[in-house]
């Protein structure tokens, strides 16, 4: 039996959940087997586990489920994801999957500043170095003293995290002239967005190399994927779920190369197999092999969310657009925020970008978005390092209208 068909039978039989789903879109799950059938099935949303909430999508016996995370639920009701044993172990074989592309070894002392407890994250990142054998040092999230600390003592070699605390980590280190102390000299991030403007930034401050990593809670965490050294698109692991590439209006799914909303069906997950589960992340799959030799298939980096979109003055703008606008212009900073807000029924479009000043650069700034956009904002230019920073996620649109 394929992964794909035992996943659909196994969600039918183990969940009401994905029974009344199947049965209302008319769907015999003895007759899904391939890529190609999946097409038949519907679509599951964030807010319909939302609404399964606690276990109402888990598939196995409450006795076989060994271990809880939930999403941040930031957004709404939290999502709680559930693990079997064999759960685990597949995670923690994924993951250290992604070190070993990273290029991390058993010699490799590897820093792990996510949050432990029900956010994914930490857990996820220490299971796979521990499969990988490199040594963990678990300092957990915050607390840049500490942080530095352990990275001089113990000569932390990898550091892990998300994007926004490793640019944090990487300008403090340089404020306070700890980089040519320092033995780091990997770093894997993920859980956000971030653009090329930031990778280099983040590498030229601390001298590394870094990887993008791709996860999600619902799909057993981070670790799901992650780009080579080649740094040409993540590679996602085929032998756990499938990739589709859909139309996020109409749902069609679309050739290999165009960009869409990716969509995953799991193979092998028990406790909560996913069944073409709409992620908001926009990418395409890149058809061509690797240069790496790699034989898992890539997608693109994350394009951005199609969650993620805010309209002003009538026209539809995504936050990667502003991104990739601003990676262009010489002088500017990686970080950026967009401030919406409405006066005598007036909208104002801010973006405040960072930049070393320079004159002239804020009228460069607001014509590239211009030309990205079809709409023009108001730009405001900060010093470096005057935006907030944190170690989760950035928020980067304040809409206040």
């Amino acid at each position: 039996m394929s992964g794909i068909a035992w996943t659909v039978q196994h969600a039918w039989q183990g969940s009401e959940f994905f029974r009344v789903k199947l049965e209302e879109a008319g769907v015999d799950p003895r007759k899904v087997h391939t890529v190609k059938d999946l097409a038949r099935l519907p679509v599951t949303t964030k807010e319909e586990l939302r609404d399964a909430y606690p276990f109402g999508w888990t598939c196995v016996p409450l006795t076989d489920v060994v271990r809880l995370h939930a999403s941040s639920g930031t957004t709404g009701q939290r999502v709680i994801a559930s693990y079997t044993a064999t759960d685990l172990a597949d995670w923690a074989d994924m993951f250290a999957r992604c070190y070993e592309y990273a290029g991390v070894t058993r010699a490799d002392r590897v820093q792990i500043t996510p949050a432990y407890g029900l956010w994914t994250a930490g857990s996820g990142f220490q299971a796979g170095a521990e499969r990988r054998g490199a040594m963990v040092v678990p300092t957990g999230p915050g607390n840049l003293d500490l942080q530095f600390d352990m990275m001089l003592d113990l000569q932390s070699t990898v550091v892990c995290g998300t994007s926004s605390f490793g640019l944090l980590l990487a300008e403090e280190a340089h404020r306070r002239g700890l980089t040519e102390r320092l033995a780091l000299r990997v770093g894997i991030f993920g859980s956000e967005r971030w653009g090329d403007a930031m990778r280099r930034r983040i590498e030229s401050l601390l001298g590394i190399e870094t990887f993008d990593l791709y996860g999600f809670t619902e799909l057993y965490g981070p670790g799901t994927g992650i780009d080579c050294q080649e740094h040409d698109g993540i590679h996602y692991w085929d032998d756990y779920y499938v990739v589709e590439v859909i139309d996020p209006v109409t749902g069609a799914v679309l050739p290999d190369g165009e960009e869409g909303e990716l969509v995953v069906t799991t193979l092998r997950k028990q406790a909560q197999p996913l069944l073409r589960y709409r992620t908001r992340d926009l990418s395409r799959v890149l058809p061509e092999p690797c240069v790496c030799g790699s034989p898992y298939p890539r997608i693109a980096r994350i394009a951005g969310r199609s969650d993620d979109m805010f309209k002003v003055r009538g026209v539809q703008v995504f936050p990667a657009q502003i991104d990739t606008a601003l990676s262009g212009v010489p002088g500017l900073g990686s970080e950026y925020q967009v401030v919406l807000t409405r006066a005598d029924g007036r909208e104002r479009f801010l973006v405040r970008v960072e930049a070393e000043q320079a004159r002239g650069l804020g009228e460069r700034a607001a014509e590239a978005l211009r030309r990205a956009l079809g709409v023009r904002p108001d730009v405001e230019l900060v010093g470096l390092g005057e935006l907030p920073r944190t170690e989760r996620k950035t928020k980067r649109v304040l809409d206040e209208r």
